[in-house]
């Protein structure tokens, strides 16, 4: 009896770590992405359990997590920083983008449930309106929505692991510089077309909406040139 309690009580406790973990790492991920932790910052395990109010262990795991995707450096016995915004990176990243967000696209208009469908409607409707707001923070939410939507409905989960590596250093990259050079009424249409197309089980339609999508966001990229 007592094995099996002790075994309930650890699967309770890392039931509640694994939601801790997803919670840290989802408010980490719109910090750095937000710029409210900038780039070079050095990151302490405890300042941030303290700030978001939850324990070391899942901090540290949100972290491990945050490294993987990119977003920041584990530095053996110097600390934990916040990765640099790189220009040449993100031009060689969108050369893979447009390849898998015209497959992902293409197989999600193919293979998304009624739900999933009704769902990308309300994006892109969503998108649209925070876009005619200028609510850049709620359009950042909306496109990490789009971004996981996208790689459920494809279902297929290495298209999805590949993504995962790149949203992030995308969306914090649009983040820097859409005030100087983004069109948000422009990037919001262009997500939306890609959503309608999928809620409309168009396939070519949402591969052709990718790519163009992918153009614009490299028009972006290299734009920034010139700020």
């Amino acid at each position: 009896m007592r094995r099996t309690l002790g075994k309930r009580r650890n699967r309770a406790t890392q039931s509640e770590d694994g939601t801790l973990t997803d919670r840290a790492y989802g408010e980490l991920e719109e910090m750095i992405v937000t710029l409210q932790l900038s780039p070079g910052t050095v990151l302490s395990e405890h300042a941030l359990a303290v700030r978001l109010k939850i324990g070391r262990t899942p901090i540290r795991e949100a972290l491990q997590r945050l490294a993987r995707d990119g977003l920041v450096v584990i530095m053996p016995r110097r600390g934990i920083m916040v990765s640099e915004i790189n220009l040449r990176l993100q031009l060689r990243l969108l050369e893979v983008r447009r390849e898998l967000e015209r497959l992902m696209a293409s197989l999600a208009a193919e293979r998304a449930t009624p739900e999933e469908r009704a769902e990308f409607a309300e994006v892109a409707r969503a998108m649209l309106e925070a876009a005619a707001k200028s609510d850049d923070i709620a359009f950042m939410r909306l496109d990490q929505r789009f971004n996981i939507l996208i790689a459920t409905a494809a279902r297929n989960e290495f298209a999805r692991r590949s993504m995962g590596l790149m949203n992030a250093l995308s969306r914090r990259f649009w983040y820097q510089h859409y005030q100087e050079v983004a069109d948000l009424p422009l990037a919001a249409k262009l997500h939306a077309a890609v959503a309608e197309a999928v809620s409309q089980k168009k396939a070519k339609a949402a591969a052709t909406a990718s790519d163009r999508l992918i153009d614009y966001i490299e028009d972006f990229a290299r734009k920034t040139l010139d700020t």
